[in-house]
């Protein structure tokens, strides 16, 4: 459970949708960083790989429309599919607070072994699903 929501909650996360970041430095010395480099200076990416930036295109066209397209519907099935997870983690949730609250017995697995939780963990775990519920689910 926990495991679920920490890896649903990275891929939401807005640096994990992040687009690269440009680093270049104007003809006075002065460095600047930002989302896209200014046409006709040499910008390289910061962070992972500092691979050199791509030129912007110098006018719109045909294909350059037609990329935004493409890029556009894959931005939509990646923001269905965030969506999809985010439900499916609030139902999971929701199922399970409501096990939580309704069962006093409630056991775990421990290495092949099965555990009854004491009351002060049910009640804490209770108020953790709770709380993500609160953060993650409308």
């Amino acid at each position: 459970m926990m495991l679920l929501t920490a890896s649903l909650l990275v891929g939401l996360s807005p640096m994990s949708m992040a687009g690269p970041i440009y680093k270049w430095v104007d003809p006075q010395g002065v460095t600047h960083f930002g989302a896209q480099p200014p046409q006709g200076v040499e910008a390289t990416t910061v962070g992972k790989s500092a691979a050199p930036a791509p030129k912007p295109p110098a006018a719109a066209s045909g294909g350059v429309i037609g990329d935004q397209k493409a890029i556009d519907q894959q931005v939509k099935k990646q923001v269905a599919e965030q969506e999809a997870q985010l439900k499916a983690f609030c139902e999971q949730a929701r199922t399970n607070l409501a096990q939580l609250q309704n069962n006093p017995r409630v056991r775990e697995d421990v290495e092949g072994e099965m555990r009854r939780l004491t009351d002060e963990e049910r009640r804490q775990r209770i108020d953790e699903t709770r709380q993500q519920i609160e953060e993650n689910c409308q």
